[in-house]
């Protein structure tokens, strides 16, 4: 979009200054968002499709089954945030909803059991989750208790389970999984009863099962039994926790190093020791650094220096900044529009499959939006 008549585009270096937080020994600086129209007097700066396309970049660092690590680069920490917030509670998976409880005479309440059971992440057919699982919905007051459960809403399990002695067991044997069976009751003896269409899309290797088997549920001791049934109905995080996809999903700023200064010798070695390793690193100064004017390695051929190598590693702990002799040569900054995202899944969706729903996820949420402004802007 070219400029409106009077005003400017501020300079490259305007900008990056603008975009940088300012991070000092006991102050952090610069820290609202302001690149928004007439906010500086004189300047452009309407949005401009184009020129996001242009800036706007995602970079993946890690892409794990569960795990991932990307930057997402160009955007508002507005933009930023609402992709955490969807991840975290508007991307829908299963957990057990209703715990039947048969019998339980072990040391765990009723509650805290269905609580526990409530918490453990389940994976299967991801066809079968996704696109023929639907909302359950709960039954009214006049309703049967299970009016409203079908294959295509709930999915059921099963655990049973009774402790008894281990007749087999060695004479001096002390540990209570040899001396009895049953003595720990884990996510791997819960057994999924699939039932009608579920034959179809949630067997074999498609199976409901959990994500980690060796999840500890509860321990027992003989005569103690546990004999429970459950359903798992699919649900949004922004109603349980039990419901959101993800373990963790988060974002930091970008660290930004400046060496305005050289430094030198033994300071390059404390100074690189005040960074995380890998952040900065040490190499020798060269011929032609050391050759020309005004570079301030003049005469310090040969000799070591700090250089800025990794500061995505940074954990900016300002520490550098304790050190008088540091003082005037080194600048920390945080860049305001770039995020780097590590979003770990609980294992019913892949890592990186989550940032691609959550940008669907606010699509449709702009879709749904966009009518009603244009709506409410001709009305006025």
């Amino acid at each position: 979009m070219a400029p409106s008549s009077g005003r400017r585009v501020p300079s490259a270096a305007k900008l990056e200054e603008r975009n940088t937080i300012g991070i000092n020994k006991e102050t952090v600086t610069n820290t609202v968002s302001d690149a928004y129209p007439d906010n500086y007097a004189n300047e452009e700066h309407a949005w401009d499709k184009e020129d996001f396309r242009r800036n706007f970049k995602v970079q993946f660092h890690q892409n794990d089954q569960f795990e991932a690590q990307f930057s997402l680069i160009g955007v508002d920490a507005s933009i930023a945030n609402a992709f955490r917030r969807i991840m975290i509670a508007e991307i829908p998976s299963l957990a057990i909803e209703t715990v039947f409880v048969n019998n339980n005479t072990s040391v765990i309440q009723d509650e805290v059991l269905a609580h526990r059971l409530g918490l453990i992440p389940f994976t299967g057919g991801k066809k079968g989750l996704r696109e023929h699982m639907g909302f359950w919905r709960k039954p009214g007051p006049e309703e049967d208790a299970y009016a409203t459960t079908y294959d295509s809403n709930t999915v059921s399990l099963k655990l049973a389970a009774k402790c008894t002695r281990n007749t087999d067991a060695p004479k001096d044997a002390t540990d209570p999984k040899v001396l009895y069976n049953n003595a720990h009751i884990y996510a791997k003896d819960i057994v999924f009863e699939p039932q009608g269409g579920q034959l179809k899309w949630l067997s074999g290797e498609d199976a409901v099962r959990p994500v980690n088997p060796d999840i500890l549920i509860a321990k027992m001791r003989p005569g103690q039994e546990i004999d429970i049934e459950m359903h798992m109905h699919k649900g949004f995080g922004w109603d349980h926790a039990k419901y959101s996809p993800v373990a963790t999903a988060s974002y930091r700023l970008m660290p930004k190093i400046t060496i305005l200064r050289p430094i030198l010798g033994d300071d390059a070695e404390k100074f690189a020791n005040c960074f995380a390793p890998g952040v900065v690193g040490l190499e020798k100064v060269t011929r032609k650094e050391a050759r020309t004017q005004g570079s301030g390695y003049e005469g310090h051929e040969g000799e070591v220096k700090a250089v800025v190598k990794d500061p995505m590693r940074d954990t900016v702990s300002r520490e550098v900044l304790r050190h008088p002799e540091f003082e005037g040569k080194v600048k920390l900054g945080r860049r305001k529009d770039h995020f780097i995202f590590s979003v770990e899944s609980a294992g019913q969706w892949d890592s990186d499959e989550l940032f691609i729903e959550s940008v669907k996820t606010l699509k449709k949420k702009c879709g749904i939006l966009r009518p009603q402004v244009t709506s409410m802007v001709q009305g006025f």
